[in-house]
């Protein structure tokens, strides 16, 4: 039962949360200068047309009347049609989805494979780990996004190392010349990624070997690798997760800039375009899928806390 009631405290607090993302961006688009019907039809649009374009998508409407009818059908998973293409908003997304799902995996996927075990190593001081750990998390997470992706991208084209700029085809279509078009904006992403669970794995880990069991493991004599695999790695989980999470939740934002850097057409790609012609159908959805996409990422977090850590669950609910 506390499960389920914390479930549905949850999706209660999710449902409020989106509510308010919803409310935020729909009037903040419409605060911004240069109405939609003047960037499609342009300044020198007679009114009668600016008065039917407006007209035919319903902002002839109050905010507040446009507001609840565009809440009520995305409630429906109908996002309404793109004001720029006429094409329905959801079935874009879902058409763009693969190749922004395709990068955030190789930038999780990289991330994982690096930060964890490098900010294993740098917490427990082996060799030179400690400084090279420190060195990957001040650069990974101070250096901006398209510097990292432009010296990437200078790599593998000098090196001939198989990745591409462009050219993304879909995954069923071929596997190879896919992958090859999203390496680099996934790596990109990914080195961010690494900065942060090298910092954070290091830290947690320093902190669990003060720990008094663990130091009493210590002097029983247990072997390094003993101690880690029985009590560093559990102990040291719980804020490598909180940030995994956060990171994962992140990279749907994150990938707006890889996409427009590599040229990938997701729902990134997407919504930016939509953002400079106030296509409001387009920028509403794309916010609205990035809010659900963190707060369900981290809330499943949250849920794996209670298994890595039941006390965690037992203070919870007192």
């Amino acid at each position: 039962m506390r499960i389920v009631y914390y479930l549905a405290l949850r999706l209660g607090i999710a449902t409020l949360t989106l509510v308010g993302v919803s409310i935020l961006v729909f009037a903040g688009l419409r605060l911004l200068p240069g109405g939609f019907e003047q960037m499609v039809l342009g300044p020198d649009a007679s009114v009668e047309a600016r008065a039917e374009l407006v007209a035919k998508f319903g902002l002839d409407r109050s905010g507040p009347a446009q507001y609840v009818k565009w809440l009520g059908t995305a409630a429906t998973g109908d996002f309404g049609v793109s004001m720029a293409t006429s094409k329905p908003v959801a079935d874009e997304m879902v058409r763009r989805a693969p190749a922004t799902i395709q990068v955030a995996l190789i930038a999780t996927a990289t991330a994982l494979a690096v930060g964890l075990p490098l900010g294993l190593l740098a917490g427990l001081g082996i060799g030179r780990w400690r400084s090279v750990g420190r060195m990957v998390g001040a650069l990974g997470a101070s250096v901006p996004e398209v510097v990292l992706g432009s010296v990437l991208v200078y790599v593998f084209s000098r090196w001939s190392l198989g990745a591409t700029v462009g050219g993304y085809v879909p995954f069923t279509e071929d596997p190879g010349v896919s992958v090859r078009a999203t390496l680099l904006p996934g790596m990109s992403l990914g080195i961010f990624g690494i900065a942060l669970l090298v910092r954070t794995t290091r830290d947690s880990v320093q902190r669990v070997l003060t720990d008094g069991h663990v130091l009493t493991a210590i002097s029983q004599g247990r072997s390094r690798w003993q101690i880690v695999r029985h009590h560093v790695l559990r102990n040291a989980s719980i804020p490598v997760l909180t940030v995994t999470a956060t990171y994962i939740g992140y990279l749907l934002g994150g990938a707006l800039i890889a996409e427009i850097l590599f040229s990938v057409p997701g729902i990134g790609l997407y919504v930016y375009s939509a953002l400079g012609n106030r296509d409001y159908a387009v920028v509403q959805a794309g916010v609205l899928l990035a809010a659900a996409v963190f707060i369900a990422v981290n809330t499943l977090a949250d849920l794996g806390y209670a298994v890595l850590d039941p006390r965690i669950d037992a203070r919870r609910h007192g």
